[in-house]
């Protein structure tokens, strides 16, 4: 197993308000632009979706009330799991330390190929949680999810 962390960053939210939403899958469909939505499924445990061809599903497996959500593959070109994080940062509680953690069964040459870009994805999206709490949303990104 590879192991990846993705780098802390401190979210101008509470880890309650973290948790409750990425606590249910389908609250993902609402930030997928609508021509990307095609073939995406989601129910409250699990996402399912074919990207570039490839079939990959991820479902929770365990939910550990605002701290800790661990996932795991449901179908993915390999296995994995992962720990999305919520922790208190620095005794303010509006603030949440966040990062992700993933073990995926990656033989030597998937590592080499995909590693370094897994662990850029990782820090991406730790960064763009970071960026929208603070009211700064990526180019094309909904300012509010659609209802």
């Amino acid at each position: 197993m590879a192991e990846f962390e993705s780098k802390h960053g401190i979210v101008s939210r509470a880890p309650y308000e973290l948790y409750m939403a990425f606590v249910d899958m389908r609250n993902f469909m609402n930030f997928l632009p609508e021509d990307k939505k095609q073939g995406v499924t989601a129910d409250y445990d699990s996402i399912h979706a074919t990207v570039q061809g490839f079939a990959i599903g991820v479902k929770i497996t365990n939910r550990q009330p605002y701290s800790r959500i661990s996932l795991a593959d449901d179908g993915a070109p390999f296995a994995f799991t992962a720990d999305i994080c919520f922790d208190a940062a620095g005794g303010d509680p509006y603030k949440t330390d966040f990062h992700i953690k993933v073990d995926a069964d990656l033989n030597f040459m998937m590592k080499m190929l995909i590693g370094s870009k897994l662990k850029d994805a990782l820090d991406k999206a730790v960064d763009s949680l970071v960026d929208m709490s603070n009211g700064k949303y990526p180019e094309g990104f909904p300012q509010q999810p659609q209802q």
